[in-house]
């Protein structure tokens, strides 16, 4: 209100920039939700769904704490992390985060382009390898034969398994393209680093180092999380979700889980078609983890081989660095040799300086008289003295190592 009672029209500039300001904010923070909350749910027949769901949701269906929820949250930073829990293993490995069951896998963020390719492989190889293949268009079947067999053979190992392998597949191959990246711009740069040293090349050199060390880093984490699970049996034995359903009779499913969607797929098939091949295998032995074991030591050994390429580009480095190092200390001693020279000849300068200062003043003394070859014997004392010392300025300097023979 004006003083008079009259309104004080706004500025309409200012109330638009608040507007817009207002709803940038909004959609940022429904953005962000949506990235938060947002999940593909992939069956055992690879068909995907995506899910827009809380977190509560998630906790019901997959029977795990919100703890253990919390490690896959991308706005809270955890370490490489695989756990094995009563009807889930959660995996949290850079990009990948997922839940998986004995017959489900729901991984977070789909939209991601790191997840994208992912997601793509977990719909081509979670089906089950004996499936009826149909020919082209004449939609007959191709049954028996020793397909089956090898199918068969094939479809033995559990699902969690095999959207295990995928996961770990998927990480590996990501941090060798990077740690591939890496040398392919570290070793020319580093070549050009040796031949000439500049500002320029320094600063490309520190940048790649950088980048090198938090490659390392993450890389470390997800090496160090395999060997601790094949380290401890228990630990392996917790992730054969399908043993553990196929020994109890209460079915997963059929707890009160939310109902997201209709007519789920797996709703109802309480043991995989792939769990119920290796029952049989699995009875025998619960903590036979062999099949596990097998599989994390591959990749295993495949990260390993990741470390210890970058191990390698640190060992060229440190050998660049060393290198750089001595040629910087060449110089300095070149210039220290110089400065050496340079202060040697200024003290034999000062001494005729002031030998013929002396002689040059303006005072009159008896002890010049007649005696004009005092001034040449001075003179030649003097620079026989200045030659020794200067002889023996080089001599102590060439002892002390400060300059070169």
């Amino acid at each position: 209100m004006g003083r008079d009672g009259y309104v004080v029209p706004a500025d309409p500039g200012a109330g638009a920039a608040m507007i817009s300001a207002n709803v940038n904010v909004s959609v940022n923070l429904k953005k962000k939700n949506q990235s938060a909350r947002s999940w593909i749910l992939l069956d055992s027949r690879g068909e995907g769904t995506n899910l827009d769901v809380d977190k509560y949701a998630i906790m019901h269906r997959v029977h795990i704490h919100a703890r253990d929820l919390r490690i896959l949250d991308p706005l809270l930073s955890y370490p490489s992390t695989i756990l094995g829990r009563d009807r889930a293993i959660v995996l949290n490995l850079e990009h990948i985060k997922a839940i998986i069951t004995a017959e489900e896998v729901l991984l977070r963020d789909p939209s991601d382009e790191n997840v994208i390719p992912v997601v793509e492989e977990l719909q081509r190889r979670l089906p089950p390898a004996n499936t009826v293949f149909q020919g082209p268009g004449d939609g007959k079947e191709y049954p028996g034969g020793q397909n089956d067999i090898d199918a068969g053979e094939e479809d033995e190992s559990p699902f969690e398994f095999r959207a295990l392998e995928v996961a770990l597949e998927a990480i590996c191959s990501f941090l060798a393209a990077r740690t591939t990246e890496l040398e392919t711009d570290a070793y020319p740069a580093l070549d050009e680093l040796t031949s000439k040293i500049s500002s320029r090349n320094l600063d490309r050199v520190r940048k790649l180092k950088s980048a090198m060390t938090r490659l390392t880093a993450r890389v470390q984490k997800v090496r160090d999380e395999l060997e601790q699970l094949l380290d401890d049996d228990d630990d392996m034995a917790d992730l054969y979700l399908s043993r553990k359903l196929a020994g109890t009779s209460s079915p997963v499913s059929g707890s009160g889980a939310a109902n997201w969607f209709p007519a789920s797929p797996t709703i109802g098939s309480k043991i995989s078609r792939a769990s119920r091949a290796s029952v049989v295998t699995v009875r025998g032995d619960e903590n036979d983890v062999e099949e596990l074991e097998m599989l994390l030591e591959a990749y295993f050994m495949q990260i390993d081989g990741t470390l210890n390429k970058l191990t390698t580009l640190r060992e060229y480095i440190d050998d660049t660095e060393d290198y750089i190092n001595i040629q910087l200390d060449n110089h300095r001693n070149q210039l220290i040799q110089l400065e050496l020279f340079l202060s040697s000849g200024t003290v034999c300068l000062s001494i005729y300086s002031l030998i013929a200062g002396i002689f040059g003043v303006n005072i009159p003394y008896t002890w010049n008289n007649g005696y004009g070859y005092m001034f040449k014997w001075v003179i030649i004392v003097s620079g026989a003295i200045c030659a020794f010392l200067f002889i023996l300025i080089i001599s102590y300097a060439r002892y002390k190592g400060l300059v070169g023979s």
